[in-house]
């Protein structure tokens, strides 16, 4: 039975000569046509000849989503978001504080049972000491979600009491009016810190050097007491945290040379407290 298939390559016809055999190894492969205008390698070639990264893409796109945290504060809505969250927790430490001030100064009751139990006192100390320096040294805990808002809770209550067992030793009409005049330093510093254009950040260690020496003064006033020397020491308390304060604001508040990463409200909020709160103990001085 014939084969109904035609062969690939036709046969000669009969009597033609066939064509003389092709030598492929004297001769060079022919040359590859030129590509026709518009085609081009595609994505996978592409990939393939080197790394492409978002930049050589689209250099604007890359500028847009690599922010750092530095600069994360040039937003103005960062900025005022972040301001905003740590004034509203010190307002809340320090109505919570001056209210637990106010009971244990006007009420005889709670302060003749707080004078009696220093026990209480020294328990808050302590854990004042332990809860505040886990804040302030441990960036894994104060930035971590609600366990730096317990820690923060637990500062204030234990400070708060330790505050007002210290003003329930002394007269209630000079405890008040402390009370008045730290909150108008406070504020006034607060506000003088968020307008003026002065850097004072870059001065922090030299507070940090000043305040080691009124320790000092206040560790020798101790053993050699004079009211003068009680008031100087009070004074210059005062004045150093207020320094404390205004430069802890400009470092909050984002605008000069050195500012706080804005995961670090909680750390902000204490540091800022603190220095109110000694504000207002170096102004009611001691008994």
């Amino acid at each position: 039975m014939a084969d109904q298939r035609e062969p690939l390559i036709p046969k000669p016809p009969p009597g033609a000569s066939s064509p003389p055999p092709y030598s492929y190894h004297d001769q060079p492969p022919p040359a590859y046509s030129a590509a026709p205008v518009g085609y081009g390698p595609c994505q996978s070639e592409a990939v393939v000849s080197g790394y492409q990264s978002f930049q050589d893409i689209n250099p604007e796109i890359a500028s847009d989503t690599t922010i750092s945290v530095s600069l994360s504060f040039d937003d103005e809505t960062v900025r005022r978001g972040f301001a905003r969250k740590v004034f509203s927790i010190l307002t809340l430490q320090l109505l919570f504080t001056f209210s637990v001030v106010c009971v244990f100064t006007f009420s005889s009751v709670v302060k003749e049972a707080v004078q009696n139990n220093l026990w209480a006192y020294l328990s808050s100390f302590i854990v004042f000491i332990v809860v505040a320096f886990t804040l302030s040294c441990c960036r894994s805990f104060s930035r971590r979600h609600p366990w730096n808002l317990v820690g923060l809770v637990i500062v204030t209550l234990s400070l708060s009491y330790m505050v007002g067992t210290v003003a329930s030793f002394h007269n209630t009409t000079a405890v008040v009016i402390t009370m008045a005049v730290t909150l108008v330093i406070s504020l006034a510093i607060i506000v003088f810190a968020s307008q003026t254009r002065y850097d004072f950040t870059i001065y922090y260690g030299v507070l940090l050097s000043v305040a080691v020496d009124v320790i000092m003064f206040g560790f020798i006033c101790t053993f050699y007491y004079s009211h003068v020397a009680s008031i100087i020491y009070g004074c210059l308390g005062a004045l150093l945290y207020s320094l404390f304060l205004l430069v802890d604001c400009q470092l909050m508040m984002g605008k000069m040379s050195y500012r706080l990463n804005p995961e670090e409200y909680v750390n902000a909020a204490l540091t800022i407290y603190l220095d109110i709160i000694l504000i207002f103990l170096y102004l009611l001085g001691r008994r």
